[in-house]
């Protein structure tokens, strides 16, 4: 029920003060962002790498007002393939960009996007790396799903994400099921109206089992975005029944949340990647956090009354 609420206040400037300013913040945040500098960024790339684990990083920024903004969102991943490159880690250290930090929201937004996020992958490519365009609300996907087909032109590992909740994301499946192509498959976490996605939790979960069929059965690289122990067990059996092999999909989690799972998962010998953010502009990718999993609300809120 708190959900939606904490959803809209991911997008409330006065709650971004209120949030930011609390003194118990701070020790919560770090739990789910490794920093706010690259140098941070790299000594946790470094560190999981070294465990097994695969990486995909994110700046954090989104809903950027004005193009400079923009240019800075890219140069700043400009600067991220630098630092990546001398450790030569490859398609183990992608990246993660909101199409939105690239300025997809401004008047001409998609082809300002386009330009710079081309940058970006052109660069991911040079060092033999790639690039997973995040997905955000529903309003973006037509937008995004474009941008990622003329990145495919020319980069065809460049991924996708799609969320389960939206009605439209079975025949968006169906669509990026074929060769060459991978998807990142979550549940969803944008505070959606009922006439675009489901609200029920269980429509939701049966959607993404119903979702991640189609992408095990496709031609594609399924990539399964889920610290659902249940979607977990499930992607294995189905992955299982398609004859994919460990090295043909990936498991993705956050982190700071389910770290002995993701040890786990490596352990069996399958691909565990770790979606990592960095960064100053916490607020909204925070509080998205809180909101998809009552075990991090409570995390918060039992380190709200302890260090009150």
């Amino acid at each position: 029920m708190l959900a939606p609420v904490i959803l809209a206040a991911a997008r409330s400037d006065k709650m971004r003060r209120i949030v930011s300013a609390a003194p118990v913040t701070r020790p919560v945040v770090d739990r789910f962002i490794v920093g706010e500098s690259l140098e941070q960024s790299m000594t946790a790339v470094r560190t999981m790498a070294d465990r097994g684990l695969e990486i995909t990083l994110d700046v954090l920024g989104e809903d950027i007002t004005d193009a400079s903004e923009a240019m800075r969102a890219r140069d700043a991943y400009l600067a991220l393939v630098d630092a990546l490159k001398p450790l030569d880690l490859g398609v183990r250290a992608e990246m993660s960009v909101k199409l939105s930090s690239f300025g997809q929201a401004l008047p001409g937004g998609h082809d300002l996007a386009l330009k710079n996020v081309l940058s970006v992958v052109e660069a991911a490519a040079e060092i033999g790396t790639t690039v997973t365009l995040d997905m955000e609300d529903h309003t973006t996907v037509d937008s995004t799903l474009a941008i990622l087909a003329e990145l495919r032109g020319r980069f065809p590992k460049t991924g996708a994400v799609l969320q389960s909740y939206l009605f439209r994301t079975e025949d968006d499946c169906r669509a990026l099921a074929g060769e060459g192509s991978r998807v990142r498959l979550v549940k969803g976490a944008y505070k959606e109206p009922a006439a675009v996605a489901y609200q029920d939790k269980a429509e939701v979960d049966k959607a993404y089992v119903r979702c991640l069929k189609i992408l095990m059965a496709g031609d594609g690289y399924p990539m399964v975005g889920s610290h659902d122990p249940r979607m977990v067990a499930i992607a294995q059996e189905l992955a299982r029944r398609a004859g994919r092999k460990l090295d043909e999909y990936e498991f993705q989690m956050l982190f700071g949340i389910r770290e002995g799972e993701q040890e786990r998962l490596v352990a069996e010998g399958h691909r565990m990647r770790v979606y990592v953010a960095y960064g100053s502009d916490w607020y909204g990718y925070f509080m998205r956090r809180l909101a998809e999993r009552p075990a991090n609300l409570a995390f918060f809120l039992r380190s709200l009354v302890s260090r009150g």
